[in-house]
């Protein structure tokens, strides 16, 4: 059971999660100062370092626990399950809900998404963790299937699928469309991916 200096603390950092993503949205990502990120949490700028090292960290601020639940996901495919089911079922999985039940694509993704876009720091950083977590992605997968699929398969597969989602997924957004929409254009891409255009 969590504690109430512990539950206080998750209620700081969504504090100061939340308003940052409403102060960036509102004046800008550059406009925007760690005081006032703090501000909006009632919290002081020194209290914000406990929980973020930079307002960059708040943007970032699921990344490794989402990269922690996938690599869960793909290193225990289900009996009988075949590669490519396992990768449909594991976006099938991040598009769902989070741990805590709560739903992970809502008009918040499509800020973080903008932002990233916009912001070329923000953009490094990105590039950085896809590269990264599809690295290690890869090597879950081809480690789940021992002696049949090698890591430049695994790879391949890996960089094929989120590929073509994270694209599907911009460009639905840079249409304008809602995230609904984007969460849908996902869905599709990953089935094109694994298994080819429709005649």
């Amino acid at each position: 059971m969590v504690g109430l200096r512990e539950r206080k603390k998750q209620r700081t950092r969504r504090a100061l999660i939340e308003g940052a993503l409403r102060l960036f949205g509102e004046k800008g990502y550059e406009e925007t100062t760690l005081a006032e990120i703090a501000a909006s949490a009632e919290v002081s700028t020194r209290t914000f370092f406990s929980y973020f090292a930079s307002k960059e960290d708040v943007l970032f601020y699921d990344s490794e626990h989402q990269i922690e639940r996938a690599l869960a996901f793909l290193s225990a495919p289900a009996p009988g399950q075949t590669p490519a089911d396992l990768l449909r079922a594991f976006i099938e999985d991040a598009l769902s809900t989070s741990d805590d039940g709560q739903d992970t694509w809502s008009e918040q993704t499509a800020l973080r998404l903008e932002l990233i876009m916009r912001e070329p720091p923000l953009q490094a950083r990105a590039l950085h963790l896809l590269f990264d977590s599809q690295l290690r992605l890869a090597d879950a997968l081809s480690a789940a299937y021992p002696g049949r699929l090698d890591r430049v398969e695994a790879a391949a597969a890996v960089g094929s699928l989120i590929g073509a989602v994270k694209l599907a997924v911009m460009t639905t957004l840079n249409d304008g469309l809602p995230v609904e929409q984007a969460r849908d254009a996902a869905r599709r891409a990953a089935d094109i991916a694994l298994h080819g255009l429709p005649r």
